[in-house]
């Protein structure tokens, strides 16, 4: 859908754009319905791994994989989607108790890819040196096509780079996002930790808690204090000065360096790309030929 010239891949092969990963959650499950869908109908708590593979499966697909794979993607998620329906167990912002809600929802839909396109680029821009007005405004054109394998047209979404942070701005400050009591809960479970072992160190809470907006972070209920302000500052400072100097097998996500196999005309990923792929989407291989 992409291919090695585009700033969709320049941004997305990035490993460090795992920094916006909760953010990009918090601002999904901010709103009411994306927080009851998830509530009701995932396994996020009792599988936060899955989740996270589960999601970054589909993103990486439709960024990395072969056209064939990236519409397979697209139609599996719209299929998934069409699956998640429900009423509002309860009235939050706008949306009232009883109230039908759909994943396949335009707005919604459009919310949640404006999350990822965002914090990607946000998450990017931590550790390496921003875009520029021009590039946002190209990497905006390729992210509505990025929308498309979302169920998005041209229409539901801004046209320009400003148009989109007009759009972003007036929802952070719109009813629209309103932190539910069954948002403050997955996020609790999630970002405390229900397994020790799966409990997100100090300093990644507190870059999170900072990435958001002040009235949502209040919202959920995170209390940015002095020491935690600055385990943020002390990471962010070690990120920026090593992280540009890794070596691109470790620096750049497995299913970039998959993509960039089949580029050459590699048949399989090699072992070290397998095990990357694994840790990302949890599965050896993204594109899988002759396979639907």
């Amino acid at each position: 859908m992409f291919g090695p010239a585009s700033l969709t891949w320049r941004i997305d092969r990035e490993a460090v754009i795992f920094l916006g990963a909760g953010r990009a959650l918090l601002l999904q499950l901010a709103h009411p319905w994306v927080a009851a869908a998830i509530a009701e109908h995932s396994r996020t708590l009792a599988d936060p791994i899955g989740r996270f593979h589960r999601t970054f499966d589909i993103v990486f697909t439709m960024v990395f994989g072969s056209l064939d794979r990236a519409l397979l993607s697209s139609r599996q998620l719209h299929r998934r989607h069409s699956m998640i329906v429900g009423e509002m167990p309860e009235t939050v912002g706008p949306f009232a108790a009883g109230s039908r809600y759909c994943a396949n929802d335009i707005p919604a839909l459009r919310w949640v890819h404006a999350t990822l396109v965002e914090t990607a680029l946000m998450a990017h821009d931590l550790a390496l040196p921003p875009l520029s007005a021009e590039e946002r405004d190209h990497y905006w054109s390729e992210a509505r096509l990025y929308g498309a394998l979302f169920g998005l047209t041209g229409d539901d979404l801004p046209a320009d780079w400003s148009g989109f942070v007009a759009y972003t701005t007036a929802m952070v400050q719109s009813e629209t996002l309103t932190v539910s009591p069954a948002a403050r809960e997955i996020a609790a479970q999630i970002f405390s930790g229900a397994r020790p072992w799966l409990r997100p160190p100090q300093w990644y809470r507190a870059l999170t808690a900072r990435m958001l907006p002040e009235r949502l972070r209040a919202g959920f209920g995170f209390e940015l204090d002095e020491r935690a302000i600055r385990s943020a500052d002390n990471a962010l400072r070690w990120i920026r000065r090593v992280y540009p100097k890794l070596p691109d097998r470790l620096r750049y996500v497995g299913p970039y360096q998959e993509a960039q196999a089949r580029l050459r005309g590699e048949l399989e990923p090699d072992w070290m790309t397998r095990c990357l792929n694994r840790a990302w989407i949890g599965r050896p291989q993204m594109d899988v030929r002759g396979k639907g």
